[in-house]
C-alpha cells in the first residue's frame, strides 16, 4: 500500500508557537495575589474596557433586545438541538450498585461539579456556537452554578448575541472579561464568585495556556490547539462540495490544517484545482487566513484503498473527520480516531460547529486518538461507594491483610486484622505475607 502526497505541509500546528508561558504564569500570578482591582487593570490593558466586569440584569436585558428576532429563533433552535443530544449523552451514566461478593456492595455515583467556568471566545469572532455548546451542557449535566465570560469591545461590551446565547443557555452569571484574565477570575473566584471546578471553551494560545498551567488546580475540558479537519473522499463524492468543505474550516485560521484522503487521482486533482477560487472568493480576513492556512498547512494525499485511507485518516487523529464515500457503515465501524464524524454529503462540519446538536469543543492535534471531544460527562464527576455485611467483609480482609504485608504497608494490614479480631472472634487465620 502507498501513499502519494500531491500536496504536502510545509508547517505543523505547533510551528512558529511564541513561548507564552512566563506571560500567562505572571499574569496568574499578579491576579491571584490583587484580586478583583488587578484583573480590571488587565481588562483595561488588553481589552480596553472599563465598564462592569460582572453584567447586571438590566445589562443583559438590554443586549438581548439588541439581538434581531431571526438569530434569537436560529440560536434558540441550535440550543434545542444541543440540549437534547446532552440529555441523551447524560442518560447513558446512571448511578448503580452491584453485590461484588455476597454482603459487599459497591457502587458509582455520577455527581456534577458544583461550578463550570465557559469561555466564550469574542475576539476575531463572535463565538456564539461556544456559549450554546458550553453552557448548555452544563446546565444538562447539573452544575449548580454556570459562568460565562467573553471578552468585551471597547465601548461596546460583550457581543450582543453572546450574552443572548448564554442567558437562554443557562448561565447564572455572565462576565465581561477576556484572557487570560477571565480565566483568572473564574479559576480564584473573583467578583464575589464561586471557585469554578472546571473550565471549558475554545480560546487562544493564551487561554489555552493559563488552562494548561492551572489544570489540576482546577478541571479542563482539554488543551485545545489550531483546529483541524479531514476529508475523506473516494470518486463518487462531489468535487466543489469537498472543495468547500475543505476551505469552510481553512478559514477558522492561518494556521488551521485541512486534510484531504481519496484513493481517486482524479478528484485530488479536481479539489486542488477548485480551492484557490473558493479561498479567492471569500471576505478579506476569512481569506487571508484560508489563504495561508491552505497554502502552508494543508496536505492531499492519495492512497491505494479505502483500508490504507481509514489507517492514514486514523493516524492522524483529526478534530473533525467528513467521509463522502460509498459504504458509510463500513467507514463508521472502521474508524476509531476523530473527535467528531460526519457521514455522507448531507451533514457537514459547519453543521456540528453551530446547530445540529453534537458539540463542537473538541480535542486537536491528534489528542482525538486518546481523548474525545466536550459532552456531559466532563461536568460529571463519576465516584464509587461500598458497604458490606460483616460475613461479606470476611474474605476481602484476609486478602487485604495479605496482599498489604506483602507490598510491606502494616498498617494497611492492621485495618484489616482489627476488622476480623472483632467480627470473628476466636476464628484463626493465617494473614501473614506468604499465608
Amino acid at each position: 500500500m502507498t501513499r502519494d502526497y500531491l500536496k504536502k505541509a510545509t508547517l505543523t500546528a505547533q510551528s512558529g508557537a511564541s513561548d507564552v508561558h512566563d506571560l500567562v504564569r505572571g499574569i496568574l500570578d499578579d491576579i491571584e495575589a490583587g484580586g478583583d482591582d488587578k484583573a480590571r487593570e488587565y481588562a483595561a490593558k488588553f481589552d480596553k474596557y472599563d465598564g462592569n466586569i460582572i453584567l447586571t440584569e438590566a445589562e443583559i436585558a438590554a443586549a438581548c433586545d439588541l439581538v434581531p428576532q431571526k438569530l434569537k429563533e436560529d440560536i434558540q433552535f441550535a440550543h434545542d438541538n444541543v440540549k437534547r443530544f446532552a440529555q441523551a449523552q447524560k442518560a447513558t451514566v446512571s448511578d448503580i450498585e452491584y453485590e461484588v461478593v455476597p454482603g459487599l456492595i459497591a457502587g458509582q455515583k455520577a455527581i456534577p461539579v458544583e461550578a463550570a467556568g465557559c469561555y466564550i471566545p469574542g475576539g476575531r469572532y463572535s463565538h456564539i456556537a461556544s456559549a450554546i455548546m458550553t453552557v448548555t451542557t452544563a446546565k444538562v449535566a447539573g452544575c449548580k452554578h454556570i459562568i460565562a465570560t467573553s471578552p468585551p469591545r471597547p465601548g461596546v461590551g460583550v457581543a450582543p448575541a453572546i450574552v443572548y446565547a448564554a442567558h437562554i443557555c443557562g448561565a447564572d452569571t455572565v462576565m465581561a472579561l477576556g484572557g487570560v484574565q477571565g480565566v483568572a477570575a473564574m479559576t480564584f473566584g473573583l467578583f464575589g464568585l464561586p471557585k469554578a471546578n472546571i473550565l471549558v471553551g475554545p480560546g487562544n494560545q493564551f487561554v489555552a495556556e493559563a488552562k494548561r498551567i492551572l489544570f489540576g488546580r482546577v478541571g479542563i475540558d482539554m488543551i485545545a490547539g489550531p483546529t483541524d479537519s479531514l476529508i475523506l473522499a473516494d470518486k463518487t463524492a462531489d468535487p466543489h462540495i469537498v472543495a468547500t468543505d475543505l476551505v469552510s474550516q481553512a478559514e477558522h485560521g492561518y494556521n488551521s490544517p485541512v486534510w484531504l484522503i481519496t484513493d481517486d487521482r482524479a478528484l485530488a486533482e479536481d479539489v486542488m484545482a477548485r480551492v484557490p477560487a473558493l479561498i479567492e472568493d471569500l471576505p478579506e480576513l476569512n481569506r487571508d487566513n484560508a489563504f495561508a492556512a491552505w497554502r502552508d498547512y494543508a496536505e492531499v494525499i492519495v492512497c491505494s484503498d479505502r483500508e490504507e485511507m481509514a489507517a492514514c485518516s486514523d493516524e492522524y487523529a483529526p478534530e473533525h473527520l467528513t467521509v463522502q464515500a460509498q459504504d458509510l457503515d463500513w467507514w463508521l465501524s472502521r474508524l476509531s480516531c476523530y473527535g467528531s464524524l460526519f457521514l455522507g454529503e448531507e451533514t457537514t462540519v459547519s453543521y456540528g460547529d453551530k446547530a445540529s446538536g453534537t458539540n463542537h469543543v473538541l480535542p486537536t492535534s491528534g489528542a482525538a486518538g486518546y481523548t474525545g471531544g466536550l459532552s456531559v460527562h466532563k461536568y460529571m464527576k463519576i465516584v464509587t461507594w461500598q458497604k458490606s455485611t460483616r460475613e461479606g467483609s470476611k474474605r476481602v480482609a484476609q486478602a487485604t491483610a495479605r496482599i498489604s504485608r506483602l507490598e510491606g504497608m502494616e498498617g494497611h494490614a492492621r485495618a484489616a486484622d482489627v476488622r476480623l479480631a472483632k467480627y470473628f472472634p476466636g476464628e484463626n487465620f493465617d494473614l501473614t505475607a506468604n499465608g
